[in-house]
Parts: structure tokens; C-alpha cells; sequence
């Protein structure tokens, strides 16, 4: 078991990044017809919007949670004085809501993707298997709420951030902060990571869209002039 959890979580977490990168840089130099949300809403407007609503807050709230819960080295919090149990409490917290009001947005998509004979009729395998890939993330994620609430010390949560900046940092024992960590947390992190490696091939590399679009608040003025 210790090589496998060597090789999930020591090499598997730069495999999936660079496929995410790479694969990302590929695609929109190939494929930029390709590069898109495939928007259903003509099809059908039933539950879209309050489904996308829900859904773009709730997943963008838990990627910044994990983030920031992650990668904000120990001595920070220290230098704040939060506590490694306030830290995991706020995290569940925080977490907690985000998921549920991410999975109610998810939740809404699947069923309009699945049912409406229409939308179920232009939707790719590919597209199918990317939404129950991350309603599977998503249940697993906030399952381990309940590892958290029974390790209220914070043990786990510290773990995950030795875990998460050792691989940032490249350093190589950064696998033996996992060994200790509850089966779920690894089942969420490794249906996590292998978002990265599915993403430049699915309809997630929008996302890249939705990023870049913030340089419209500070690009020049654009002149123009009447006949």
C-alpha cells in the first residue's frame, strides 16, 4: 500500500497537471471551435439558470476554500492566531454550505441533462461522465465532513496542508503526510485530481474563458470615431 499511496499522491499529482496544462495549451491551439460551454439554454431554459447560478457559486466557493485552506503555510495562521480546530471548524463550515449549494446547482443539471429528451439527445458521453465524475467528487467531499467533525483537533486538516504545499514545493516526502489520512479524504483528493486530467478534454476548459475575462476590467479605453 505504500508504494500505491507513493505513486497517487507523489506522482499522480504532477501527472494530472501536466496533462491539465499541456492538454489545455493543445486544444486551443488546435481545436478553438471546440473551445466552449456547449450552452443547452435554446434547447431548453428549464432549471438552467438557477441550476448554473447555484452550481458557478458553489464550485467556485469550494476551489478558493481549498486553495487558501491548502496552501496558506501553517506559520500564517499561527502569526493570526487561529488554531488548527477553529481553522477545521470554519473549513467544515464553510465547506459544508459551499457543497450544498453546489450540489443543489449539480443536482438541477444532471436532471435536465438526463431527462430532457432533447438536451439528453446533444449531450456527448464525454459530457455525461464529466458531470457524474464531479457529483461523485462533490458527495465524497462532503462526506468527509464527518471524518472532520470526529478529528475536531485539526490533525487531518494539518496533514492535507503539509501534504499539498510539500508537492507545490516539489519536495519528495510529500506522499508520506497521506499515509495517516482517512480513506475518504483520499478517495475525494485522487476524484479531484483526476479532474485536472479530464478537463482539457471536456467542456470544462471554458473555465480558462471565464478567468481571463477579468482583464476586461482593466484593458485601455477603446476609441471610436463617427464616420
Amino acid at each position: 500500500m505504500s508504494y500505491l499511496n507513493y505513486f497517487v499522491f507523489g506522482i499522480y499529482p504532477y501527472i494530472a497537471l501536466s496533462i491539465f496544462l499541456l492538454g489545455s495549451l493543445v486544444r486551443f491551439e488546435r481545436e478553438q471551435y471546440t473551445w466552449k460551454s456547449d450552452s443547452s439554454q435554446l434547447l431548453y431554459r428549464g432549471q438552467l439558470r438557477l441550476g448554473n447560478i447555484l452550481f458557478h457559486i458553489g464550485i467556485l466557493g469550494l476551489f478558493f476554500g481549498h486553495m487558501f485552506g491548502l496552501l496558506t503555510p501553517l506559520w500564517v495562521w499561527h502569526a493570526l492566531g487561529v488554531s488548527h480546530g477553529l481553522k477545521q471548524m470554519v473549513a467544515v463550515v464553510a465547506g459544508g454550505l459551499m457543497g450544498a449549494i453546489c450540489l443543489s446547482g449539480l443536482s438541477l443539471l444532471i436532471y435536465r441533462r438526463f431527462t430532457n429528451a432533447r438536451i439528453s439527445a446533444v449531450t456527448t458521453t464525454g459530457d455525461k461522465v464529466l458531470l457524474l465524475w464531479i457529483l461523485g467528487a462533490l458527495l465524497l467531499g462532503l462526506a468527509t465532513i464527518t471524518q472532520s467533525v470526529k478529528h475536531s483537533d485539526g490533525s487531518v486538516m494539518v496533514l492535507l496542508m503539509m501534504w499539498a504545499q510539500h508537492m507545490l514545493t516539489f519536495q519528495g516526502d510529500a506522499s508520506s503526510f497521506m499515509l495517516g489520512a482517512p480513506l475518504l479524504f483520499k478517495m475525494h483528493m485522487f476524484m479531484g485530481m483526476t479532474l485536472f486530467v479530464i478537463f482539457p478534454f471536456t467542456r470544462l476548459v471554458h473555465v480558462w474563458s471565464g478567468f481571463a475575462s477579468v482583464t476586461y476590467l482593466v484593458r485601455p479605453w477603446q476609441l471610436v470615431r463617427r464616420r
